[in-house]
């Protein structure tokens, strides 16, 4: 007596619901399986249910893209505001410290020669938003003002490292990529003493 062999389990959700449709199309009017238990109209609102929560799920993703998207760039409006308003009051204020203590904004210890950055860890490439775009994340460097990032053609040599972008977080998105090529990446930080050890590379194949 044969066994059925459902397979849904390795299959994804439009997958399985293509193949439930399939099913559900097979048995209608047949007169082999009649009466079906559970009957058809009940599998197929069973299907149309898990469409439509699956179809929500996906513009609830587009949506909390979007809105991150928006956070992102407010929050890079109102770094770039904070630090032109830094700019005025350090230089209305002459450097005096009290003035600038005065009105909540802390002041920066001097530069030494011992201050010297720790290179950036744990870079980590994930796979971005769009085809050709791969997202870079890594442990925030105290002291650093700002990343670079450089990318290479596999396999990295001395002299293959190309510098891609600079970016003033822990954080990058390098676009532009050709989908199925494998890229190398590092991260390098970059403060008032100057620039920092390269980050130990990571690698990612583009999407």
């Amino acid at each position: 007596m044969s066994k059925i062999k459902l397979n849904f389990n390795n299959l994804s959700i439009p997958e399985k619901i293509a193949r439930a449709r399939q099913i559900v199309t097979a048995l209608t009017g047949n007169a082999d399986f009649a009466s079906t238990q559970p009957p058809l109209a009940q599998v197929t609102a069973t299907i149309d249910a898990l469409e439509a929560a699956y179809a929500a799920t996906l513009a609830a993703r587009q949506e909390a893209k979007a809105k991150t998207s928006t956070q992102n760039q407010k929050e890079e409006e109102f770094d770039s505001t904070f630090s032109r308003l830094a700019s005025f009051v350090e230089s209305a204020s002459g450097g005096d410290e009290a003035k600038i203590k005065g009105v909540g904004l802390d002041v920066r210890a001097t530069a030494s020669s011992s201050d010297v950055l720790g290179a950036p860890a744990a870079l980590a490439p994930t796979v971005g938003d769009h085809d050709g775009e791969v997202d870079l994340q890594w442990d925030t460097v105290r002291g650093a003002r700002s990343y670079v990032i450089e990318i290479s053609a596999d396999p990295p040599t001395n002299t293959s490292w190309q510098h891609k972008t600079v970016s003033t977080k822990s954080r990058a998105t390098i676009e532009g990529l050709t989908s199925g090529t494998k890229y190398w990446f590092r991260v390098a930080a970059v403060g008032a003493n100057g620039q920092s050890g390269w980050s130990d590379p990571a690698t990612k194949i583009a999407p």
